[in-house]
């Protein structure tokens, strides 16, 4: 198998995932798209080597994680993210309201308050995986997540229960 064989598998198995992971972070499904391709493009200059690493998923998932935060640092540009996400077909009203509210405040929490809540309870990373992809201590970590569903439950108050239970689920309270 060539290395183009490899990374189209890599990215046939893993894309979806990749995907979600750079929509949840953007806020915005073009967004994520533009996200996930440059990511993508520098994973595959580095292929040969990943190639043969355990987990090159998670080299990826660091990979967005970083662009992202370097596209939120960089100065505006022309395009303006909607504050609605795309519209979806889910099984009832109330899970589509609950996914609206939930993303509305994601949207309004800071880059690394996101990423820690998307890696923590969106990709299910424990404390330890989200703290090496982000770079940073495990307290940082937990510090994060603590601040981030504190502020999740100021922005959305009727999904104050459904966080809590993500707190204590996690073991992210204080």
């Amino acid at each position: 198998m060539d290395r183009n064989d490899s990374f189209r598998e890599f990215v046939a198995a893993h894309q979806q995932s990749l995907m979600r992971t750079a929509y949840l972070l953007t806020g915005d499904a073009h967004l994520a798209e533009d996200l996930l391709q440059s990511v993508l493009l520098k994973v595959l200059g580095r292929w040969p080597k990943l190639a043969h690493v355990a987990s090159p998923q998670a080299y990826a998932r660091k990979a967005l994680v970083n662009q992202y935060i370097s596209w939120r640092r960089r100065p505006m540009r022309a395009e303006v993210p909607s504050a609605e996400p795309p519209e979806r077909s889910y099984s009832s009203e109330e899970s589509t309201l609950v996914r609206l509210a939930v993303r509305r405040a994601l949207a309004q929490l800071p880059p690394r308050q996101r990423a820690v809540i998307v890696l923590r309870y969106y990709e299910d990373l424990t404390e330890h995986e989200t703290a090496r992809l982000l770079g940073c201590s495990l307290g940082t970590v937990k510090s994060q997540a603590h601040n981030a569903l504190a502020r999740l439950r100021a922005l959305a108050p009727e999904l104050a229960p459904r966080f809590a239970a993500l707190e204590e689920l996690k073991g992210t309270k204080p």
